[in-house]
């Protein structure tokens, strides 16, 4: 999801210098470390020097759906559980940017602050997550978004 996110915001959304800090220095950092932007009262910044402790999201996290989104139909439940493995997250002072252009987060943790799920309202099966879904797929037992990806290219 979060290289679909850059790849969007360079151009789709037109942002100049939009990119990851987890690749280069930017002052559009669509995509960072958790600790850039998610604390309201103060903007913690680190570097690619700096102590990362206690930033990496790791192991099984919540995330909420959104009831008429294609991830929803897939899953079939409102909340789902999946493993991350990651420290930088998608910032969320863009979404409202993206929903202009016909991308919309379906899914987000439950206190609405990280986005889990990008989605297409133009596509017929555009979806990026934040987690991995590689890590609960086994090959007699394959994970429901491989599943849906699947079908969705042989009905194409």
């Amino acid at each position: 999801m979060q290289l679909a996110v850059i790849e969007i915001a360079q151009n789709v959304l037109k942002i100049k210098n939009a990119h990851s800090s987890e690749f280069k220095k930017t002052t559009k950092s669509v995509v960072g470390l958790m600790t850039e932007w998610i604390n309201k009262n103060k903007i913690e910044k680190r570097d690619k020097n700096s102590d990362k402790g206690g930033t990496m999201r790791l192991g099984a996290y919540k995330a909420v759906l959104k009831k008429n989104s294609k991830i929803f139909s897939i899953y079939k439940s409102k909340v789902i559980s999946e493993r991350h493995r990651h420290r930088y997250e998608v910032n969320q002072k863009f979404l409202s940017k993206f929903e202009n252009k016909g991308y919309y987060f379906s899914g987000m943790s439950p206190d609405g602050l990280l986005p889990e799920v990008l989605e297409s309202k133009k596509h017929k099966w555009f979806i990026g997550v934040q987690f991995h879904p590689e890590l609960k797929s086994r090959p007699l037992d394959p994970h429901p978004l491989f599943v849906s990806f699947i079908k969705a290219t042989i009905n194409d």
